[in-house]
């Protein structure tokens, strides 16, 4: 009975504690896909919560190593880069009969944001990026009695959309025409596709143990659509001085998830997860003019207008931990992460390690808040020119960064009866 109280009042800040540690995984990763509460041991159960996070990264020692557009090493040399953010999560769950549940939620499982800005010596690379996902899900579950404890097999599909936004300097103007133009190009991108789960869970409720694996599809945004804005540039050559409206495809990638929790003794609980996320998915993504509609439209080809170049290797998130519960008001936990970087000499994806905490106040019978945080360092690394399929990327800077710190926090609210 011990280990089956810990398990209620212990799971739910593991989850806000583990949360914020992932909210500043590798690649576009906040924090992926997350459906614990179709454990919750209620019949009906809302969930509501937000993780705002506050990542450090700054570059330094940059040099523009492609003056052809300007040369910009007489800007600065180094540069705050990313901007705070918030993830908001809200889920419902309902147990349709004592064997089936099922739960809806919205997520905004990848996105990013840098703004390293005009006055860098990279800005022919990159002024600000910006990118965003919407996620709808359902998720089914079905348990029966296997030995000792329950089998439950999972089941789900969502709906997806992402927007993206892109600005650099394409070109110094110089005297006279800097009076009427800045140089500055922009891309603005939207797309949306489906995306379905499968896994299974097994939970021996006497030792509060739950082991689970999660499969998540790939998303294919084959729609992908939007403008490339070069209005900012005199029209002296092709696209300059006009907007156009471009088209292209990508995927957001799929993950395999394994997590485990246990009792280890009366009012403790250890937990852990292991997590792939199939970040070499995106390497860079060609946009090509709509009216070459039917021509492929393929990094480094003829009809490509611009790209996104991202150059991963797929993502491994590490993490463990241990909660307890003081009483029968107040629990708490602590989780350490590890994420491999992404980026592979190209980008500031390096790897990642995050302390992160939580602690749960058990208000009634039926509400609960959770409260966490997080701490993490953003290790060091460089970007510059590197080779891929033929192709050179990063030939237009040279950067490095060093061990910058990533904090967060993180709230939520559940009602479960």
């Amino acid at each position: 009975m011990a280990f089956r109280i810990a398990l209620k009042g212990a799971f739910a800040l593991v989850i806000t504690s583990s949360f914020a540690s992932a909210a500043f995984a590798g690649g576009l990763d906040r924090g992926g896909y997350d459906i614990d509460l179709l454990f919750d041991k209620g019949r009906y159960a809302f969930e509501s919560g937000v993780t705002y996070v506050m990542p450090g990264r700054k570059f330094k020692n940059a040099k523009d190593t492609n003056p052809a557009d300007g040369n910009l090493n007489g800007r600065s040399s180094s540069t705050d880069v990313t901007e705070n953010y918030a993830i908001p999560y809200i889920g419902f769950k309902v147990g349709i009969t004592d064997n089936i549940d099922c739960m809806a939620d919205y997520s905004e499982p990848f996105g990013g944001h840098s703004n390293p800005g005009l006055n860098w010596a990279g800005a022919n690379n990159e002024i600000e990026t910006k990118l965003r996902t919407h996620n709808y899900g359902a998720t089914c579950s079905y348990k029966f009695d296997a030995g000792p404890g329950q089998l439950r097999l999972i089941g789900g599909g969502f709906y997806q959309e992402v927007t993206g936004y892109k600005s650099r300097l394409v070109s110094a103007i110089p005297a006279p025409l800097s009076a009427v133009y800045d140089g500055v190009g922009s891309l603005d991108v939207d797309g949306h596709g489906w995306g379905w789960r499968a896994g299974l869970a097994y939970e021996i409720e006497e030792y509060a143990f739950r082991t689970s694996l999660v499969y998540n599809s790939r998303v294919k945004y084959d729609n992908l659509k939007g403008t490339v804005d070069l209005t900012e540039l005199p029209p002296i050559r092709a696209f300059f001085g006009k907007t156009t409206s471009v088209f292209g495809s990508a995927d957001a990638p799929d993950s395999l998830e394994w997590k485990v929790q246990t009792g280890i003794a009366p009012d403790w609980l250890a937990f852990g997860s292991v997590k792939w996320t199939n970040w070499s998915l995106l390497q860079s993504i060609a946009l090509c003019p709509t009216s070459t509609r039917g021509i492929s439209c393929r990094p480094g080809g003829a009809t490509e207008l611009t790209s996104l170049d991202l150059l991963y290797q797929d993502g491994w998130t590490i993490s463990g931990g241990i909660g307890h519960k003081f009483n029968d008001k107040w629990s708490g936990a602590l989780s350490l992460t590890w994420d491999r970087g992404t980026s592979q000499g190209y980008g500031m994806n390096s790897d990642t390690w995050t302390l992160g905490a939580g602690v749960n106040y058990k208000a009634t019978e039926h509400v609960q808040f959770t409260f966490g945080g997080a701490l993490g360092l953003l290790t060091s690394g460089k970007s510059g020119q590197v080779t891929y399929n033929g192709l050179t990327f990063g030939n237009d800077v040279n950067y490095s960064y060093g061990n910058d710190l990533v904090a967060a926090l993180s709230t939520s609210m559940k009602v479960s009866f």
